[in-house]
């Protein structure tokens, strides 16, 4: 076994020009309750651009990516779950196996609080990764591990969405998308927003049932509680944050569920709390999900046939331009790196 492996780490001062492609040693072979993991692709998220871009915080050095797909290399002792072959996925937050959160930072966020899966190998114990769906390919599954689980989380977990309901997904980023691909699949209507025509065609495509350019029509929140007969929708996927929500929450139904998950527009703001409060809608905060929410999901993908949308994939040590596409606002779903 070769003693380095290809790796990709953040310098300061942090920026897109200064990600360094690198050799690391190899991590070896696994100790008990652990597996080497042969990554084979990852995805990009708003988060993994913070950290790269230096407006989240982390250490000098930090290798990126929070998302990581691949091989089984190898399995220490004692582990069951996982078999030398298995095609496998990684976790966002590896401590949160089960229940309600009990994580309120990114310390232990592979990419950010540690080191990521831009890299070629890793040792980890077996909660960092979970099972891929059956028939995905490695850089359709990376998607899953951050966008994926956030759609899954805020519709079914949290949501406890049911068919007939109806769901507003903002703009075409990954978990707006993959929202709309999971309501359609569970039977709800689906209200789309983009300031591009022809990402809403690609919203259309995939089943979106209303359309609405947020450019043209600024006062979007008014239209789709007029689309829904006054009703307003029974979940809103919020990924723009403070300049965004007063309209989400105009767009949504009495008793209604905001899915409080991007910062897009800022990370603080005016909100017009009287509004929400006469809605008496709820308002949920929420990062990802935990690796029983990751089984789940992927047991879920299994039967629904959902395959995520992959707009563009780049080499690993073309990180840097992925970002650079990421920040241009072109694409439809997910950019994905492949190793």
């Amino acid at each position: 076994m070769a003693n380095n492996i290809k790796a990709l780490r953040l310098k300061d001062p942090f920026g897109l020009n200064n990600i360094e492609v690198t050799e690391i040693e190899d991590p070896g072979q696994p100790g008990p309750g652990e597996i080497r993991v042969k990554i084979k692709a990852s995805s990009l998220n708003f988060h993994d651009y913070g950290v790269a871009s230096g407006f989240i915080p982390t250490d000098d050095g930090r290798i990126p990516m929070s998302d990581g797909a691949g091989v089984v290399e190898a399995i220490g002792e004692g582990v069951q779950e996982f078999s030398v072959g298995d095609k496998v996925v990684s976790t966002f937050f590896p401590q949160w196996l089960s229940g309600p959160a009990p994580v309120g930072d990114f310390s232990n966020t592979p990419g950010d609080g540690i080191d990521g899966y831009a890299r070629e190998v890793v040792v980890k114990p077996t909660e960092f990764f979970t099972h891929q769906p059956s028939g995905y390919s490695h850089a359709e599954s990376a998607t899953l591990t951050t966008a994926g689980l956030t759609a899954w989380r805020a519709l079914v977990v949290d949501g406890q969405i049911k068919p007939g309901n109806s769901v507003l997904v903002l703009g075409s980023g990954g978990v707006s998308v993959f929202a709309c691909q999971l309501a359609k699949s569970l039977g709800a209507t689906v209200y789309a927003t983009s300031s591009s025509n022809e990402k809403l065609d690609r919203y259309k495509q995939l089943g979106a049932d209303h359309l609405i350019n947020y450019k043209e029509d600024p006062e979007w929140g008014k239209t789709v509680r007029k689309l829904t007969g006054g009703r307003g929708v029974d979940h809103v996927i919020e990924v723009g944050g403070p300049g965004t929500l007063p309209q989400s929450i105009n767009a949504v139904a009495i008793a209604g569920h905001i899915a409080l998950i991007g910062v897009l527009t800022g990370s603080e703001g005016q909100v017009p709390t009287a509004k929400l409060m006469a809605k008496q809608a709820r308002l949920q905060g929420l990062i990802v999900g935990s690796r029983d929410n990751q089984k789940d999901f992927v047991r879920a993908l299994e039967t629904n046939g959902i395959k995520p949308v992959v707009d563009k994939v780049f080499a690993l040590e073309d990180l840097a331009d992925a970002f650079r596409y990421e920040e241009t606002g072109q694409h439809f779903g997910k950019i994905c790196l492949e190793f």
